[in-house]
């Protein structure tokens, strides 16, 4: 048998795209792949077709093709009950990729990818949400389906919510109503709400625009867009910190949020998530993701192939990463 390589596969299987690494135990990237969707709970064959196609393109980027890898990890939305796992590790080993292999739900992914050490607590909100937590010597623990506040594709759905209200005098008038009828094209609101509702009208494309016109309008001081965009910040503190409980962590923790919405250039979401959490832990303190979910994918296989990660190898990693476009939604 063709002895392993002494490289790893990282996988990043999202609701909106799927990215892979091939990656030295050296931390070095040696090629990439990308993908489209990849949640079991969409479609089993379209998840498992598109893991396939980031992976196969990330070994033929490295050049690795046909030589099998020390570990594969692939960190996966739609990971949340034992059925998944049992679904996903049968699938790593069908491909045959790596002499071990393993599966973690995406949030741990991210809490992984956001230090050295990979403990504190994660907030990932991009297209939906999940935290994941892990202390010292302990096991991650991640929310997935007990997951209430989740991302751009709820944040979408207030933003609708507030301009029917605001049409209906429910509501005080807001200038979300402006942003969203220029983005969806319509002339009036009740236009819109035949184009979100109609029984022939097509899904509206891309609700993450919402999210950020919802955001555009909180950080320029709309009352309305604030307070959906704060009330959403604390609660996603709030299962942050039920996740802080259920690994025993307290005190000086870090807390990494990760994801599109916490990308966005406002900080009034991200300032309420991060306030409601040190308003019970003051020590905590707040890292924006520093790598993508998938290196924490990759960092994970590297551990599983007997690899311990110290700071050089993170710093490896993170300046052999691919481009931002690689990861672009």
């Amino acid at each position: 048998m063709t002895e392993p390589v002494d490289a790893v596969l990282g996988i990043d299987a999202g609701n909106t795209k799927t990215v892979a690494l091939v990656m030295e135990t050296t931390g070095r990237v040696l090629g990439w792949g990308r993908a489209g969707s990849a949640n079991i709970y969409t479609s089993v064959p379209g998840a498992l077709g598109s893991v396939a196609h980031a992976a196969q393109a990330a070994l033929e980027h490295a050049g690795r093709q046909g030589h099998p890898l020390r570990a594969t990890v692939l960190s996966a939305s739609g990971a949340d009950w034992p059925e998944d796992f049992t679904l996903l590790r049968g699938a790593l080993m069908s491909w045959g990729w790596a002499t071990t292999s393993d599966v973690v739900n995406d949030a741990v992914g991210a809490l992984r990818a956001g230090s050295v050490d990979g403990l504190g607590v994660a907030v990932v909100c991009g297209t939906s949400s999940g935290t994941a937590a892990r202390a010292e010597g302990g096991t991650p623990w991640h929310s997935s389906y007990w997951q209430e506040p989740e991302g751009a594709e709820d944040l979408a759905r207030q933003t609708l919510r507030a301009v029917y209200r605001a049409h209906l005098g429910i509501d005080p008038p807001t200038s979300l109503s402006r942003s969203v009828l220029a983005l969806l094209d319509c002339p009036d609101v009740p236009a819109l709400l035949h184009r979100v509702t109609g029984r022939e009208q097509p899904p509206v494309p891309n609700p993450g625009r919402l999210a950020r016109a919802l955001l555009d309008a909180a950080d320029a001081g709309d009352a309305t867009s604030r307070r959906i965009a704060v009330r959403h910040g604390e609660a996603l503190g709030d299962y942050a910190l039920a996740a802080a409980r259920r690994v025993n962590l307290h005190g000086g923790y870090r807390l990494v949020t990760s994801g599109g919405v916490m990308r966005h250039a406002s900080p009034v979401l991200r300032d309420a998530l991060v306030q409601r959490v040190q308003a019970a832990h003051p020590a905590v303190t707040w890292h924006a993701g520093a790598l993508e979910p998938v290196c924490g994918a990759a960092l994970l296989a590297a551990e599983l192939a007997g690899m311990t990660v110290t700071a050089r190898e993170y710093a490896t990693l993170a300046a052999t990463v691919p481009h931002a476009r690689v990861f672009e939604t």
